[in-house]
C-alpha cells in the first residue's frame, strides 16, 4: 500500500511541478501590479519590493521538485523540466522558454547537491536548504538570460522565498505522516 501510495502523492507532484513552469511564464508576461513593455509585470513581495509575478509560482515549483524528487526519483524531476519548456513554448515567446528551461535544469543540478544528501534524515532541513540554494541560482540565471537584467533580484529571491516558507508546515506534516506510516522515500 505504502507504494503505490508514494507513486500516486509522486504522480501528483510530477504534474503540479510540470505545470508549474508554463503558469510561470504565463503569469510573468499577464499578471501583475505593474507591466513593464518588453520586460516582466511586477508584483508586490514586501514593502516596495517588487518582483516578476512568476515567483510564487516558482517559489512552490522548488518545494514540488524536491517532493518529485523524494517520491519518484531525480530523472522524473529532470522530465519535468523539460515537458514543462515544451509546454511554455505555447504560452511565451522562446527568448523567455528558453530563458526559465535553463534555469530550472541549472538550478535542479544545485537542488541536487543539497537535497539529495540531506533528505532521507533531514527532510525540511533538506527542503529549505536546496530550495534556497535553488532559487537564487535560478533567479539570476532566470533575469539574466530573460530580460538583460538583474533589477529585480531581490524581490526575485524573497517572493520565491516565501512560498517555500509557506510550504514547510506541509512538509513537516508530510514526514511524520510518512515516518507514522513506515513509507520510505523513493
Amino acid at each position: 500500500m505504502t507504494h503505490n501510495r508514494r507513486t500516486v502523492e509522486g504522480v501528483i507532484f510530477l504534474a503540479l511541478f510540470t505545470a508549474c513552469i508554463p503558469a510561470a511564464n504565463w503569469l510573468v508576461q499577464h499578471v501583475g501590479t505593474k507591466c513593464i513593455p518588453g520586460g516582466p509585470c511586477l508584483i508586490p513581495v514586501a514593502p516596495g519590493i517588487l518582483a516578476p509575478s512568476a515567483v510564487l509560482v516558482v517559489g512552490l515549483a522548488f518545494v514540488l521538485r524536491d517532493l518529485v524528487q523524494r517520491r519518484l526519483g531525480v530523472g522524473f524531476a529532470a522530465l519535468a523540466v523539460v515537458v514543462g519548456a515544451g509546454l511554455s513554448a505555447f504560452l511565451a515567446p522562446p527568448s523567455l522558454v528558453i530563458a526559465s528551461g535553463v534555469a530550472f535544469l541549472i538550478s535542479e543540478f544545485a537542488d541536487l547537491a543539497v537535497y539529495t544528501p540531506l533528505q532521507k534524515r533531514r527532510l525540511v532541513l533538506a527542503v529549505v536548504a536546496s530550495s534556497v540554494v535553488g532559487l537564487i541560482v535560478d533567479s539570476i540565471i532566470f533575469l539574466q538570460l530573460a530580460f538583460g537584467s538583474l533589477d529585480h533580484l531581490t524581490g526575485q529571491i524573497l517572493g520565491k522565498a516565501w512560498m517555500v516558507l509557506l510550504a514547510i508546515p506541509f512538509i513537516i506534516w508530510l514526514r511524520a505522516r510518512d515516518e507514522r506510516i513506515g513509507m520510505e522515500p523513493a
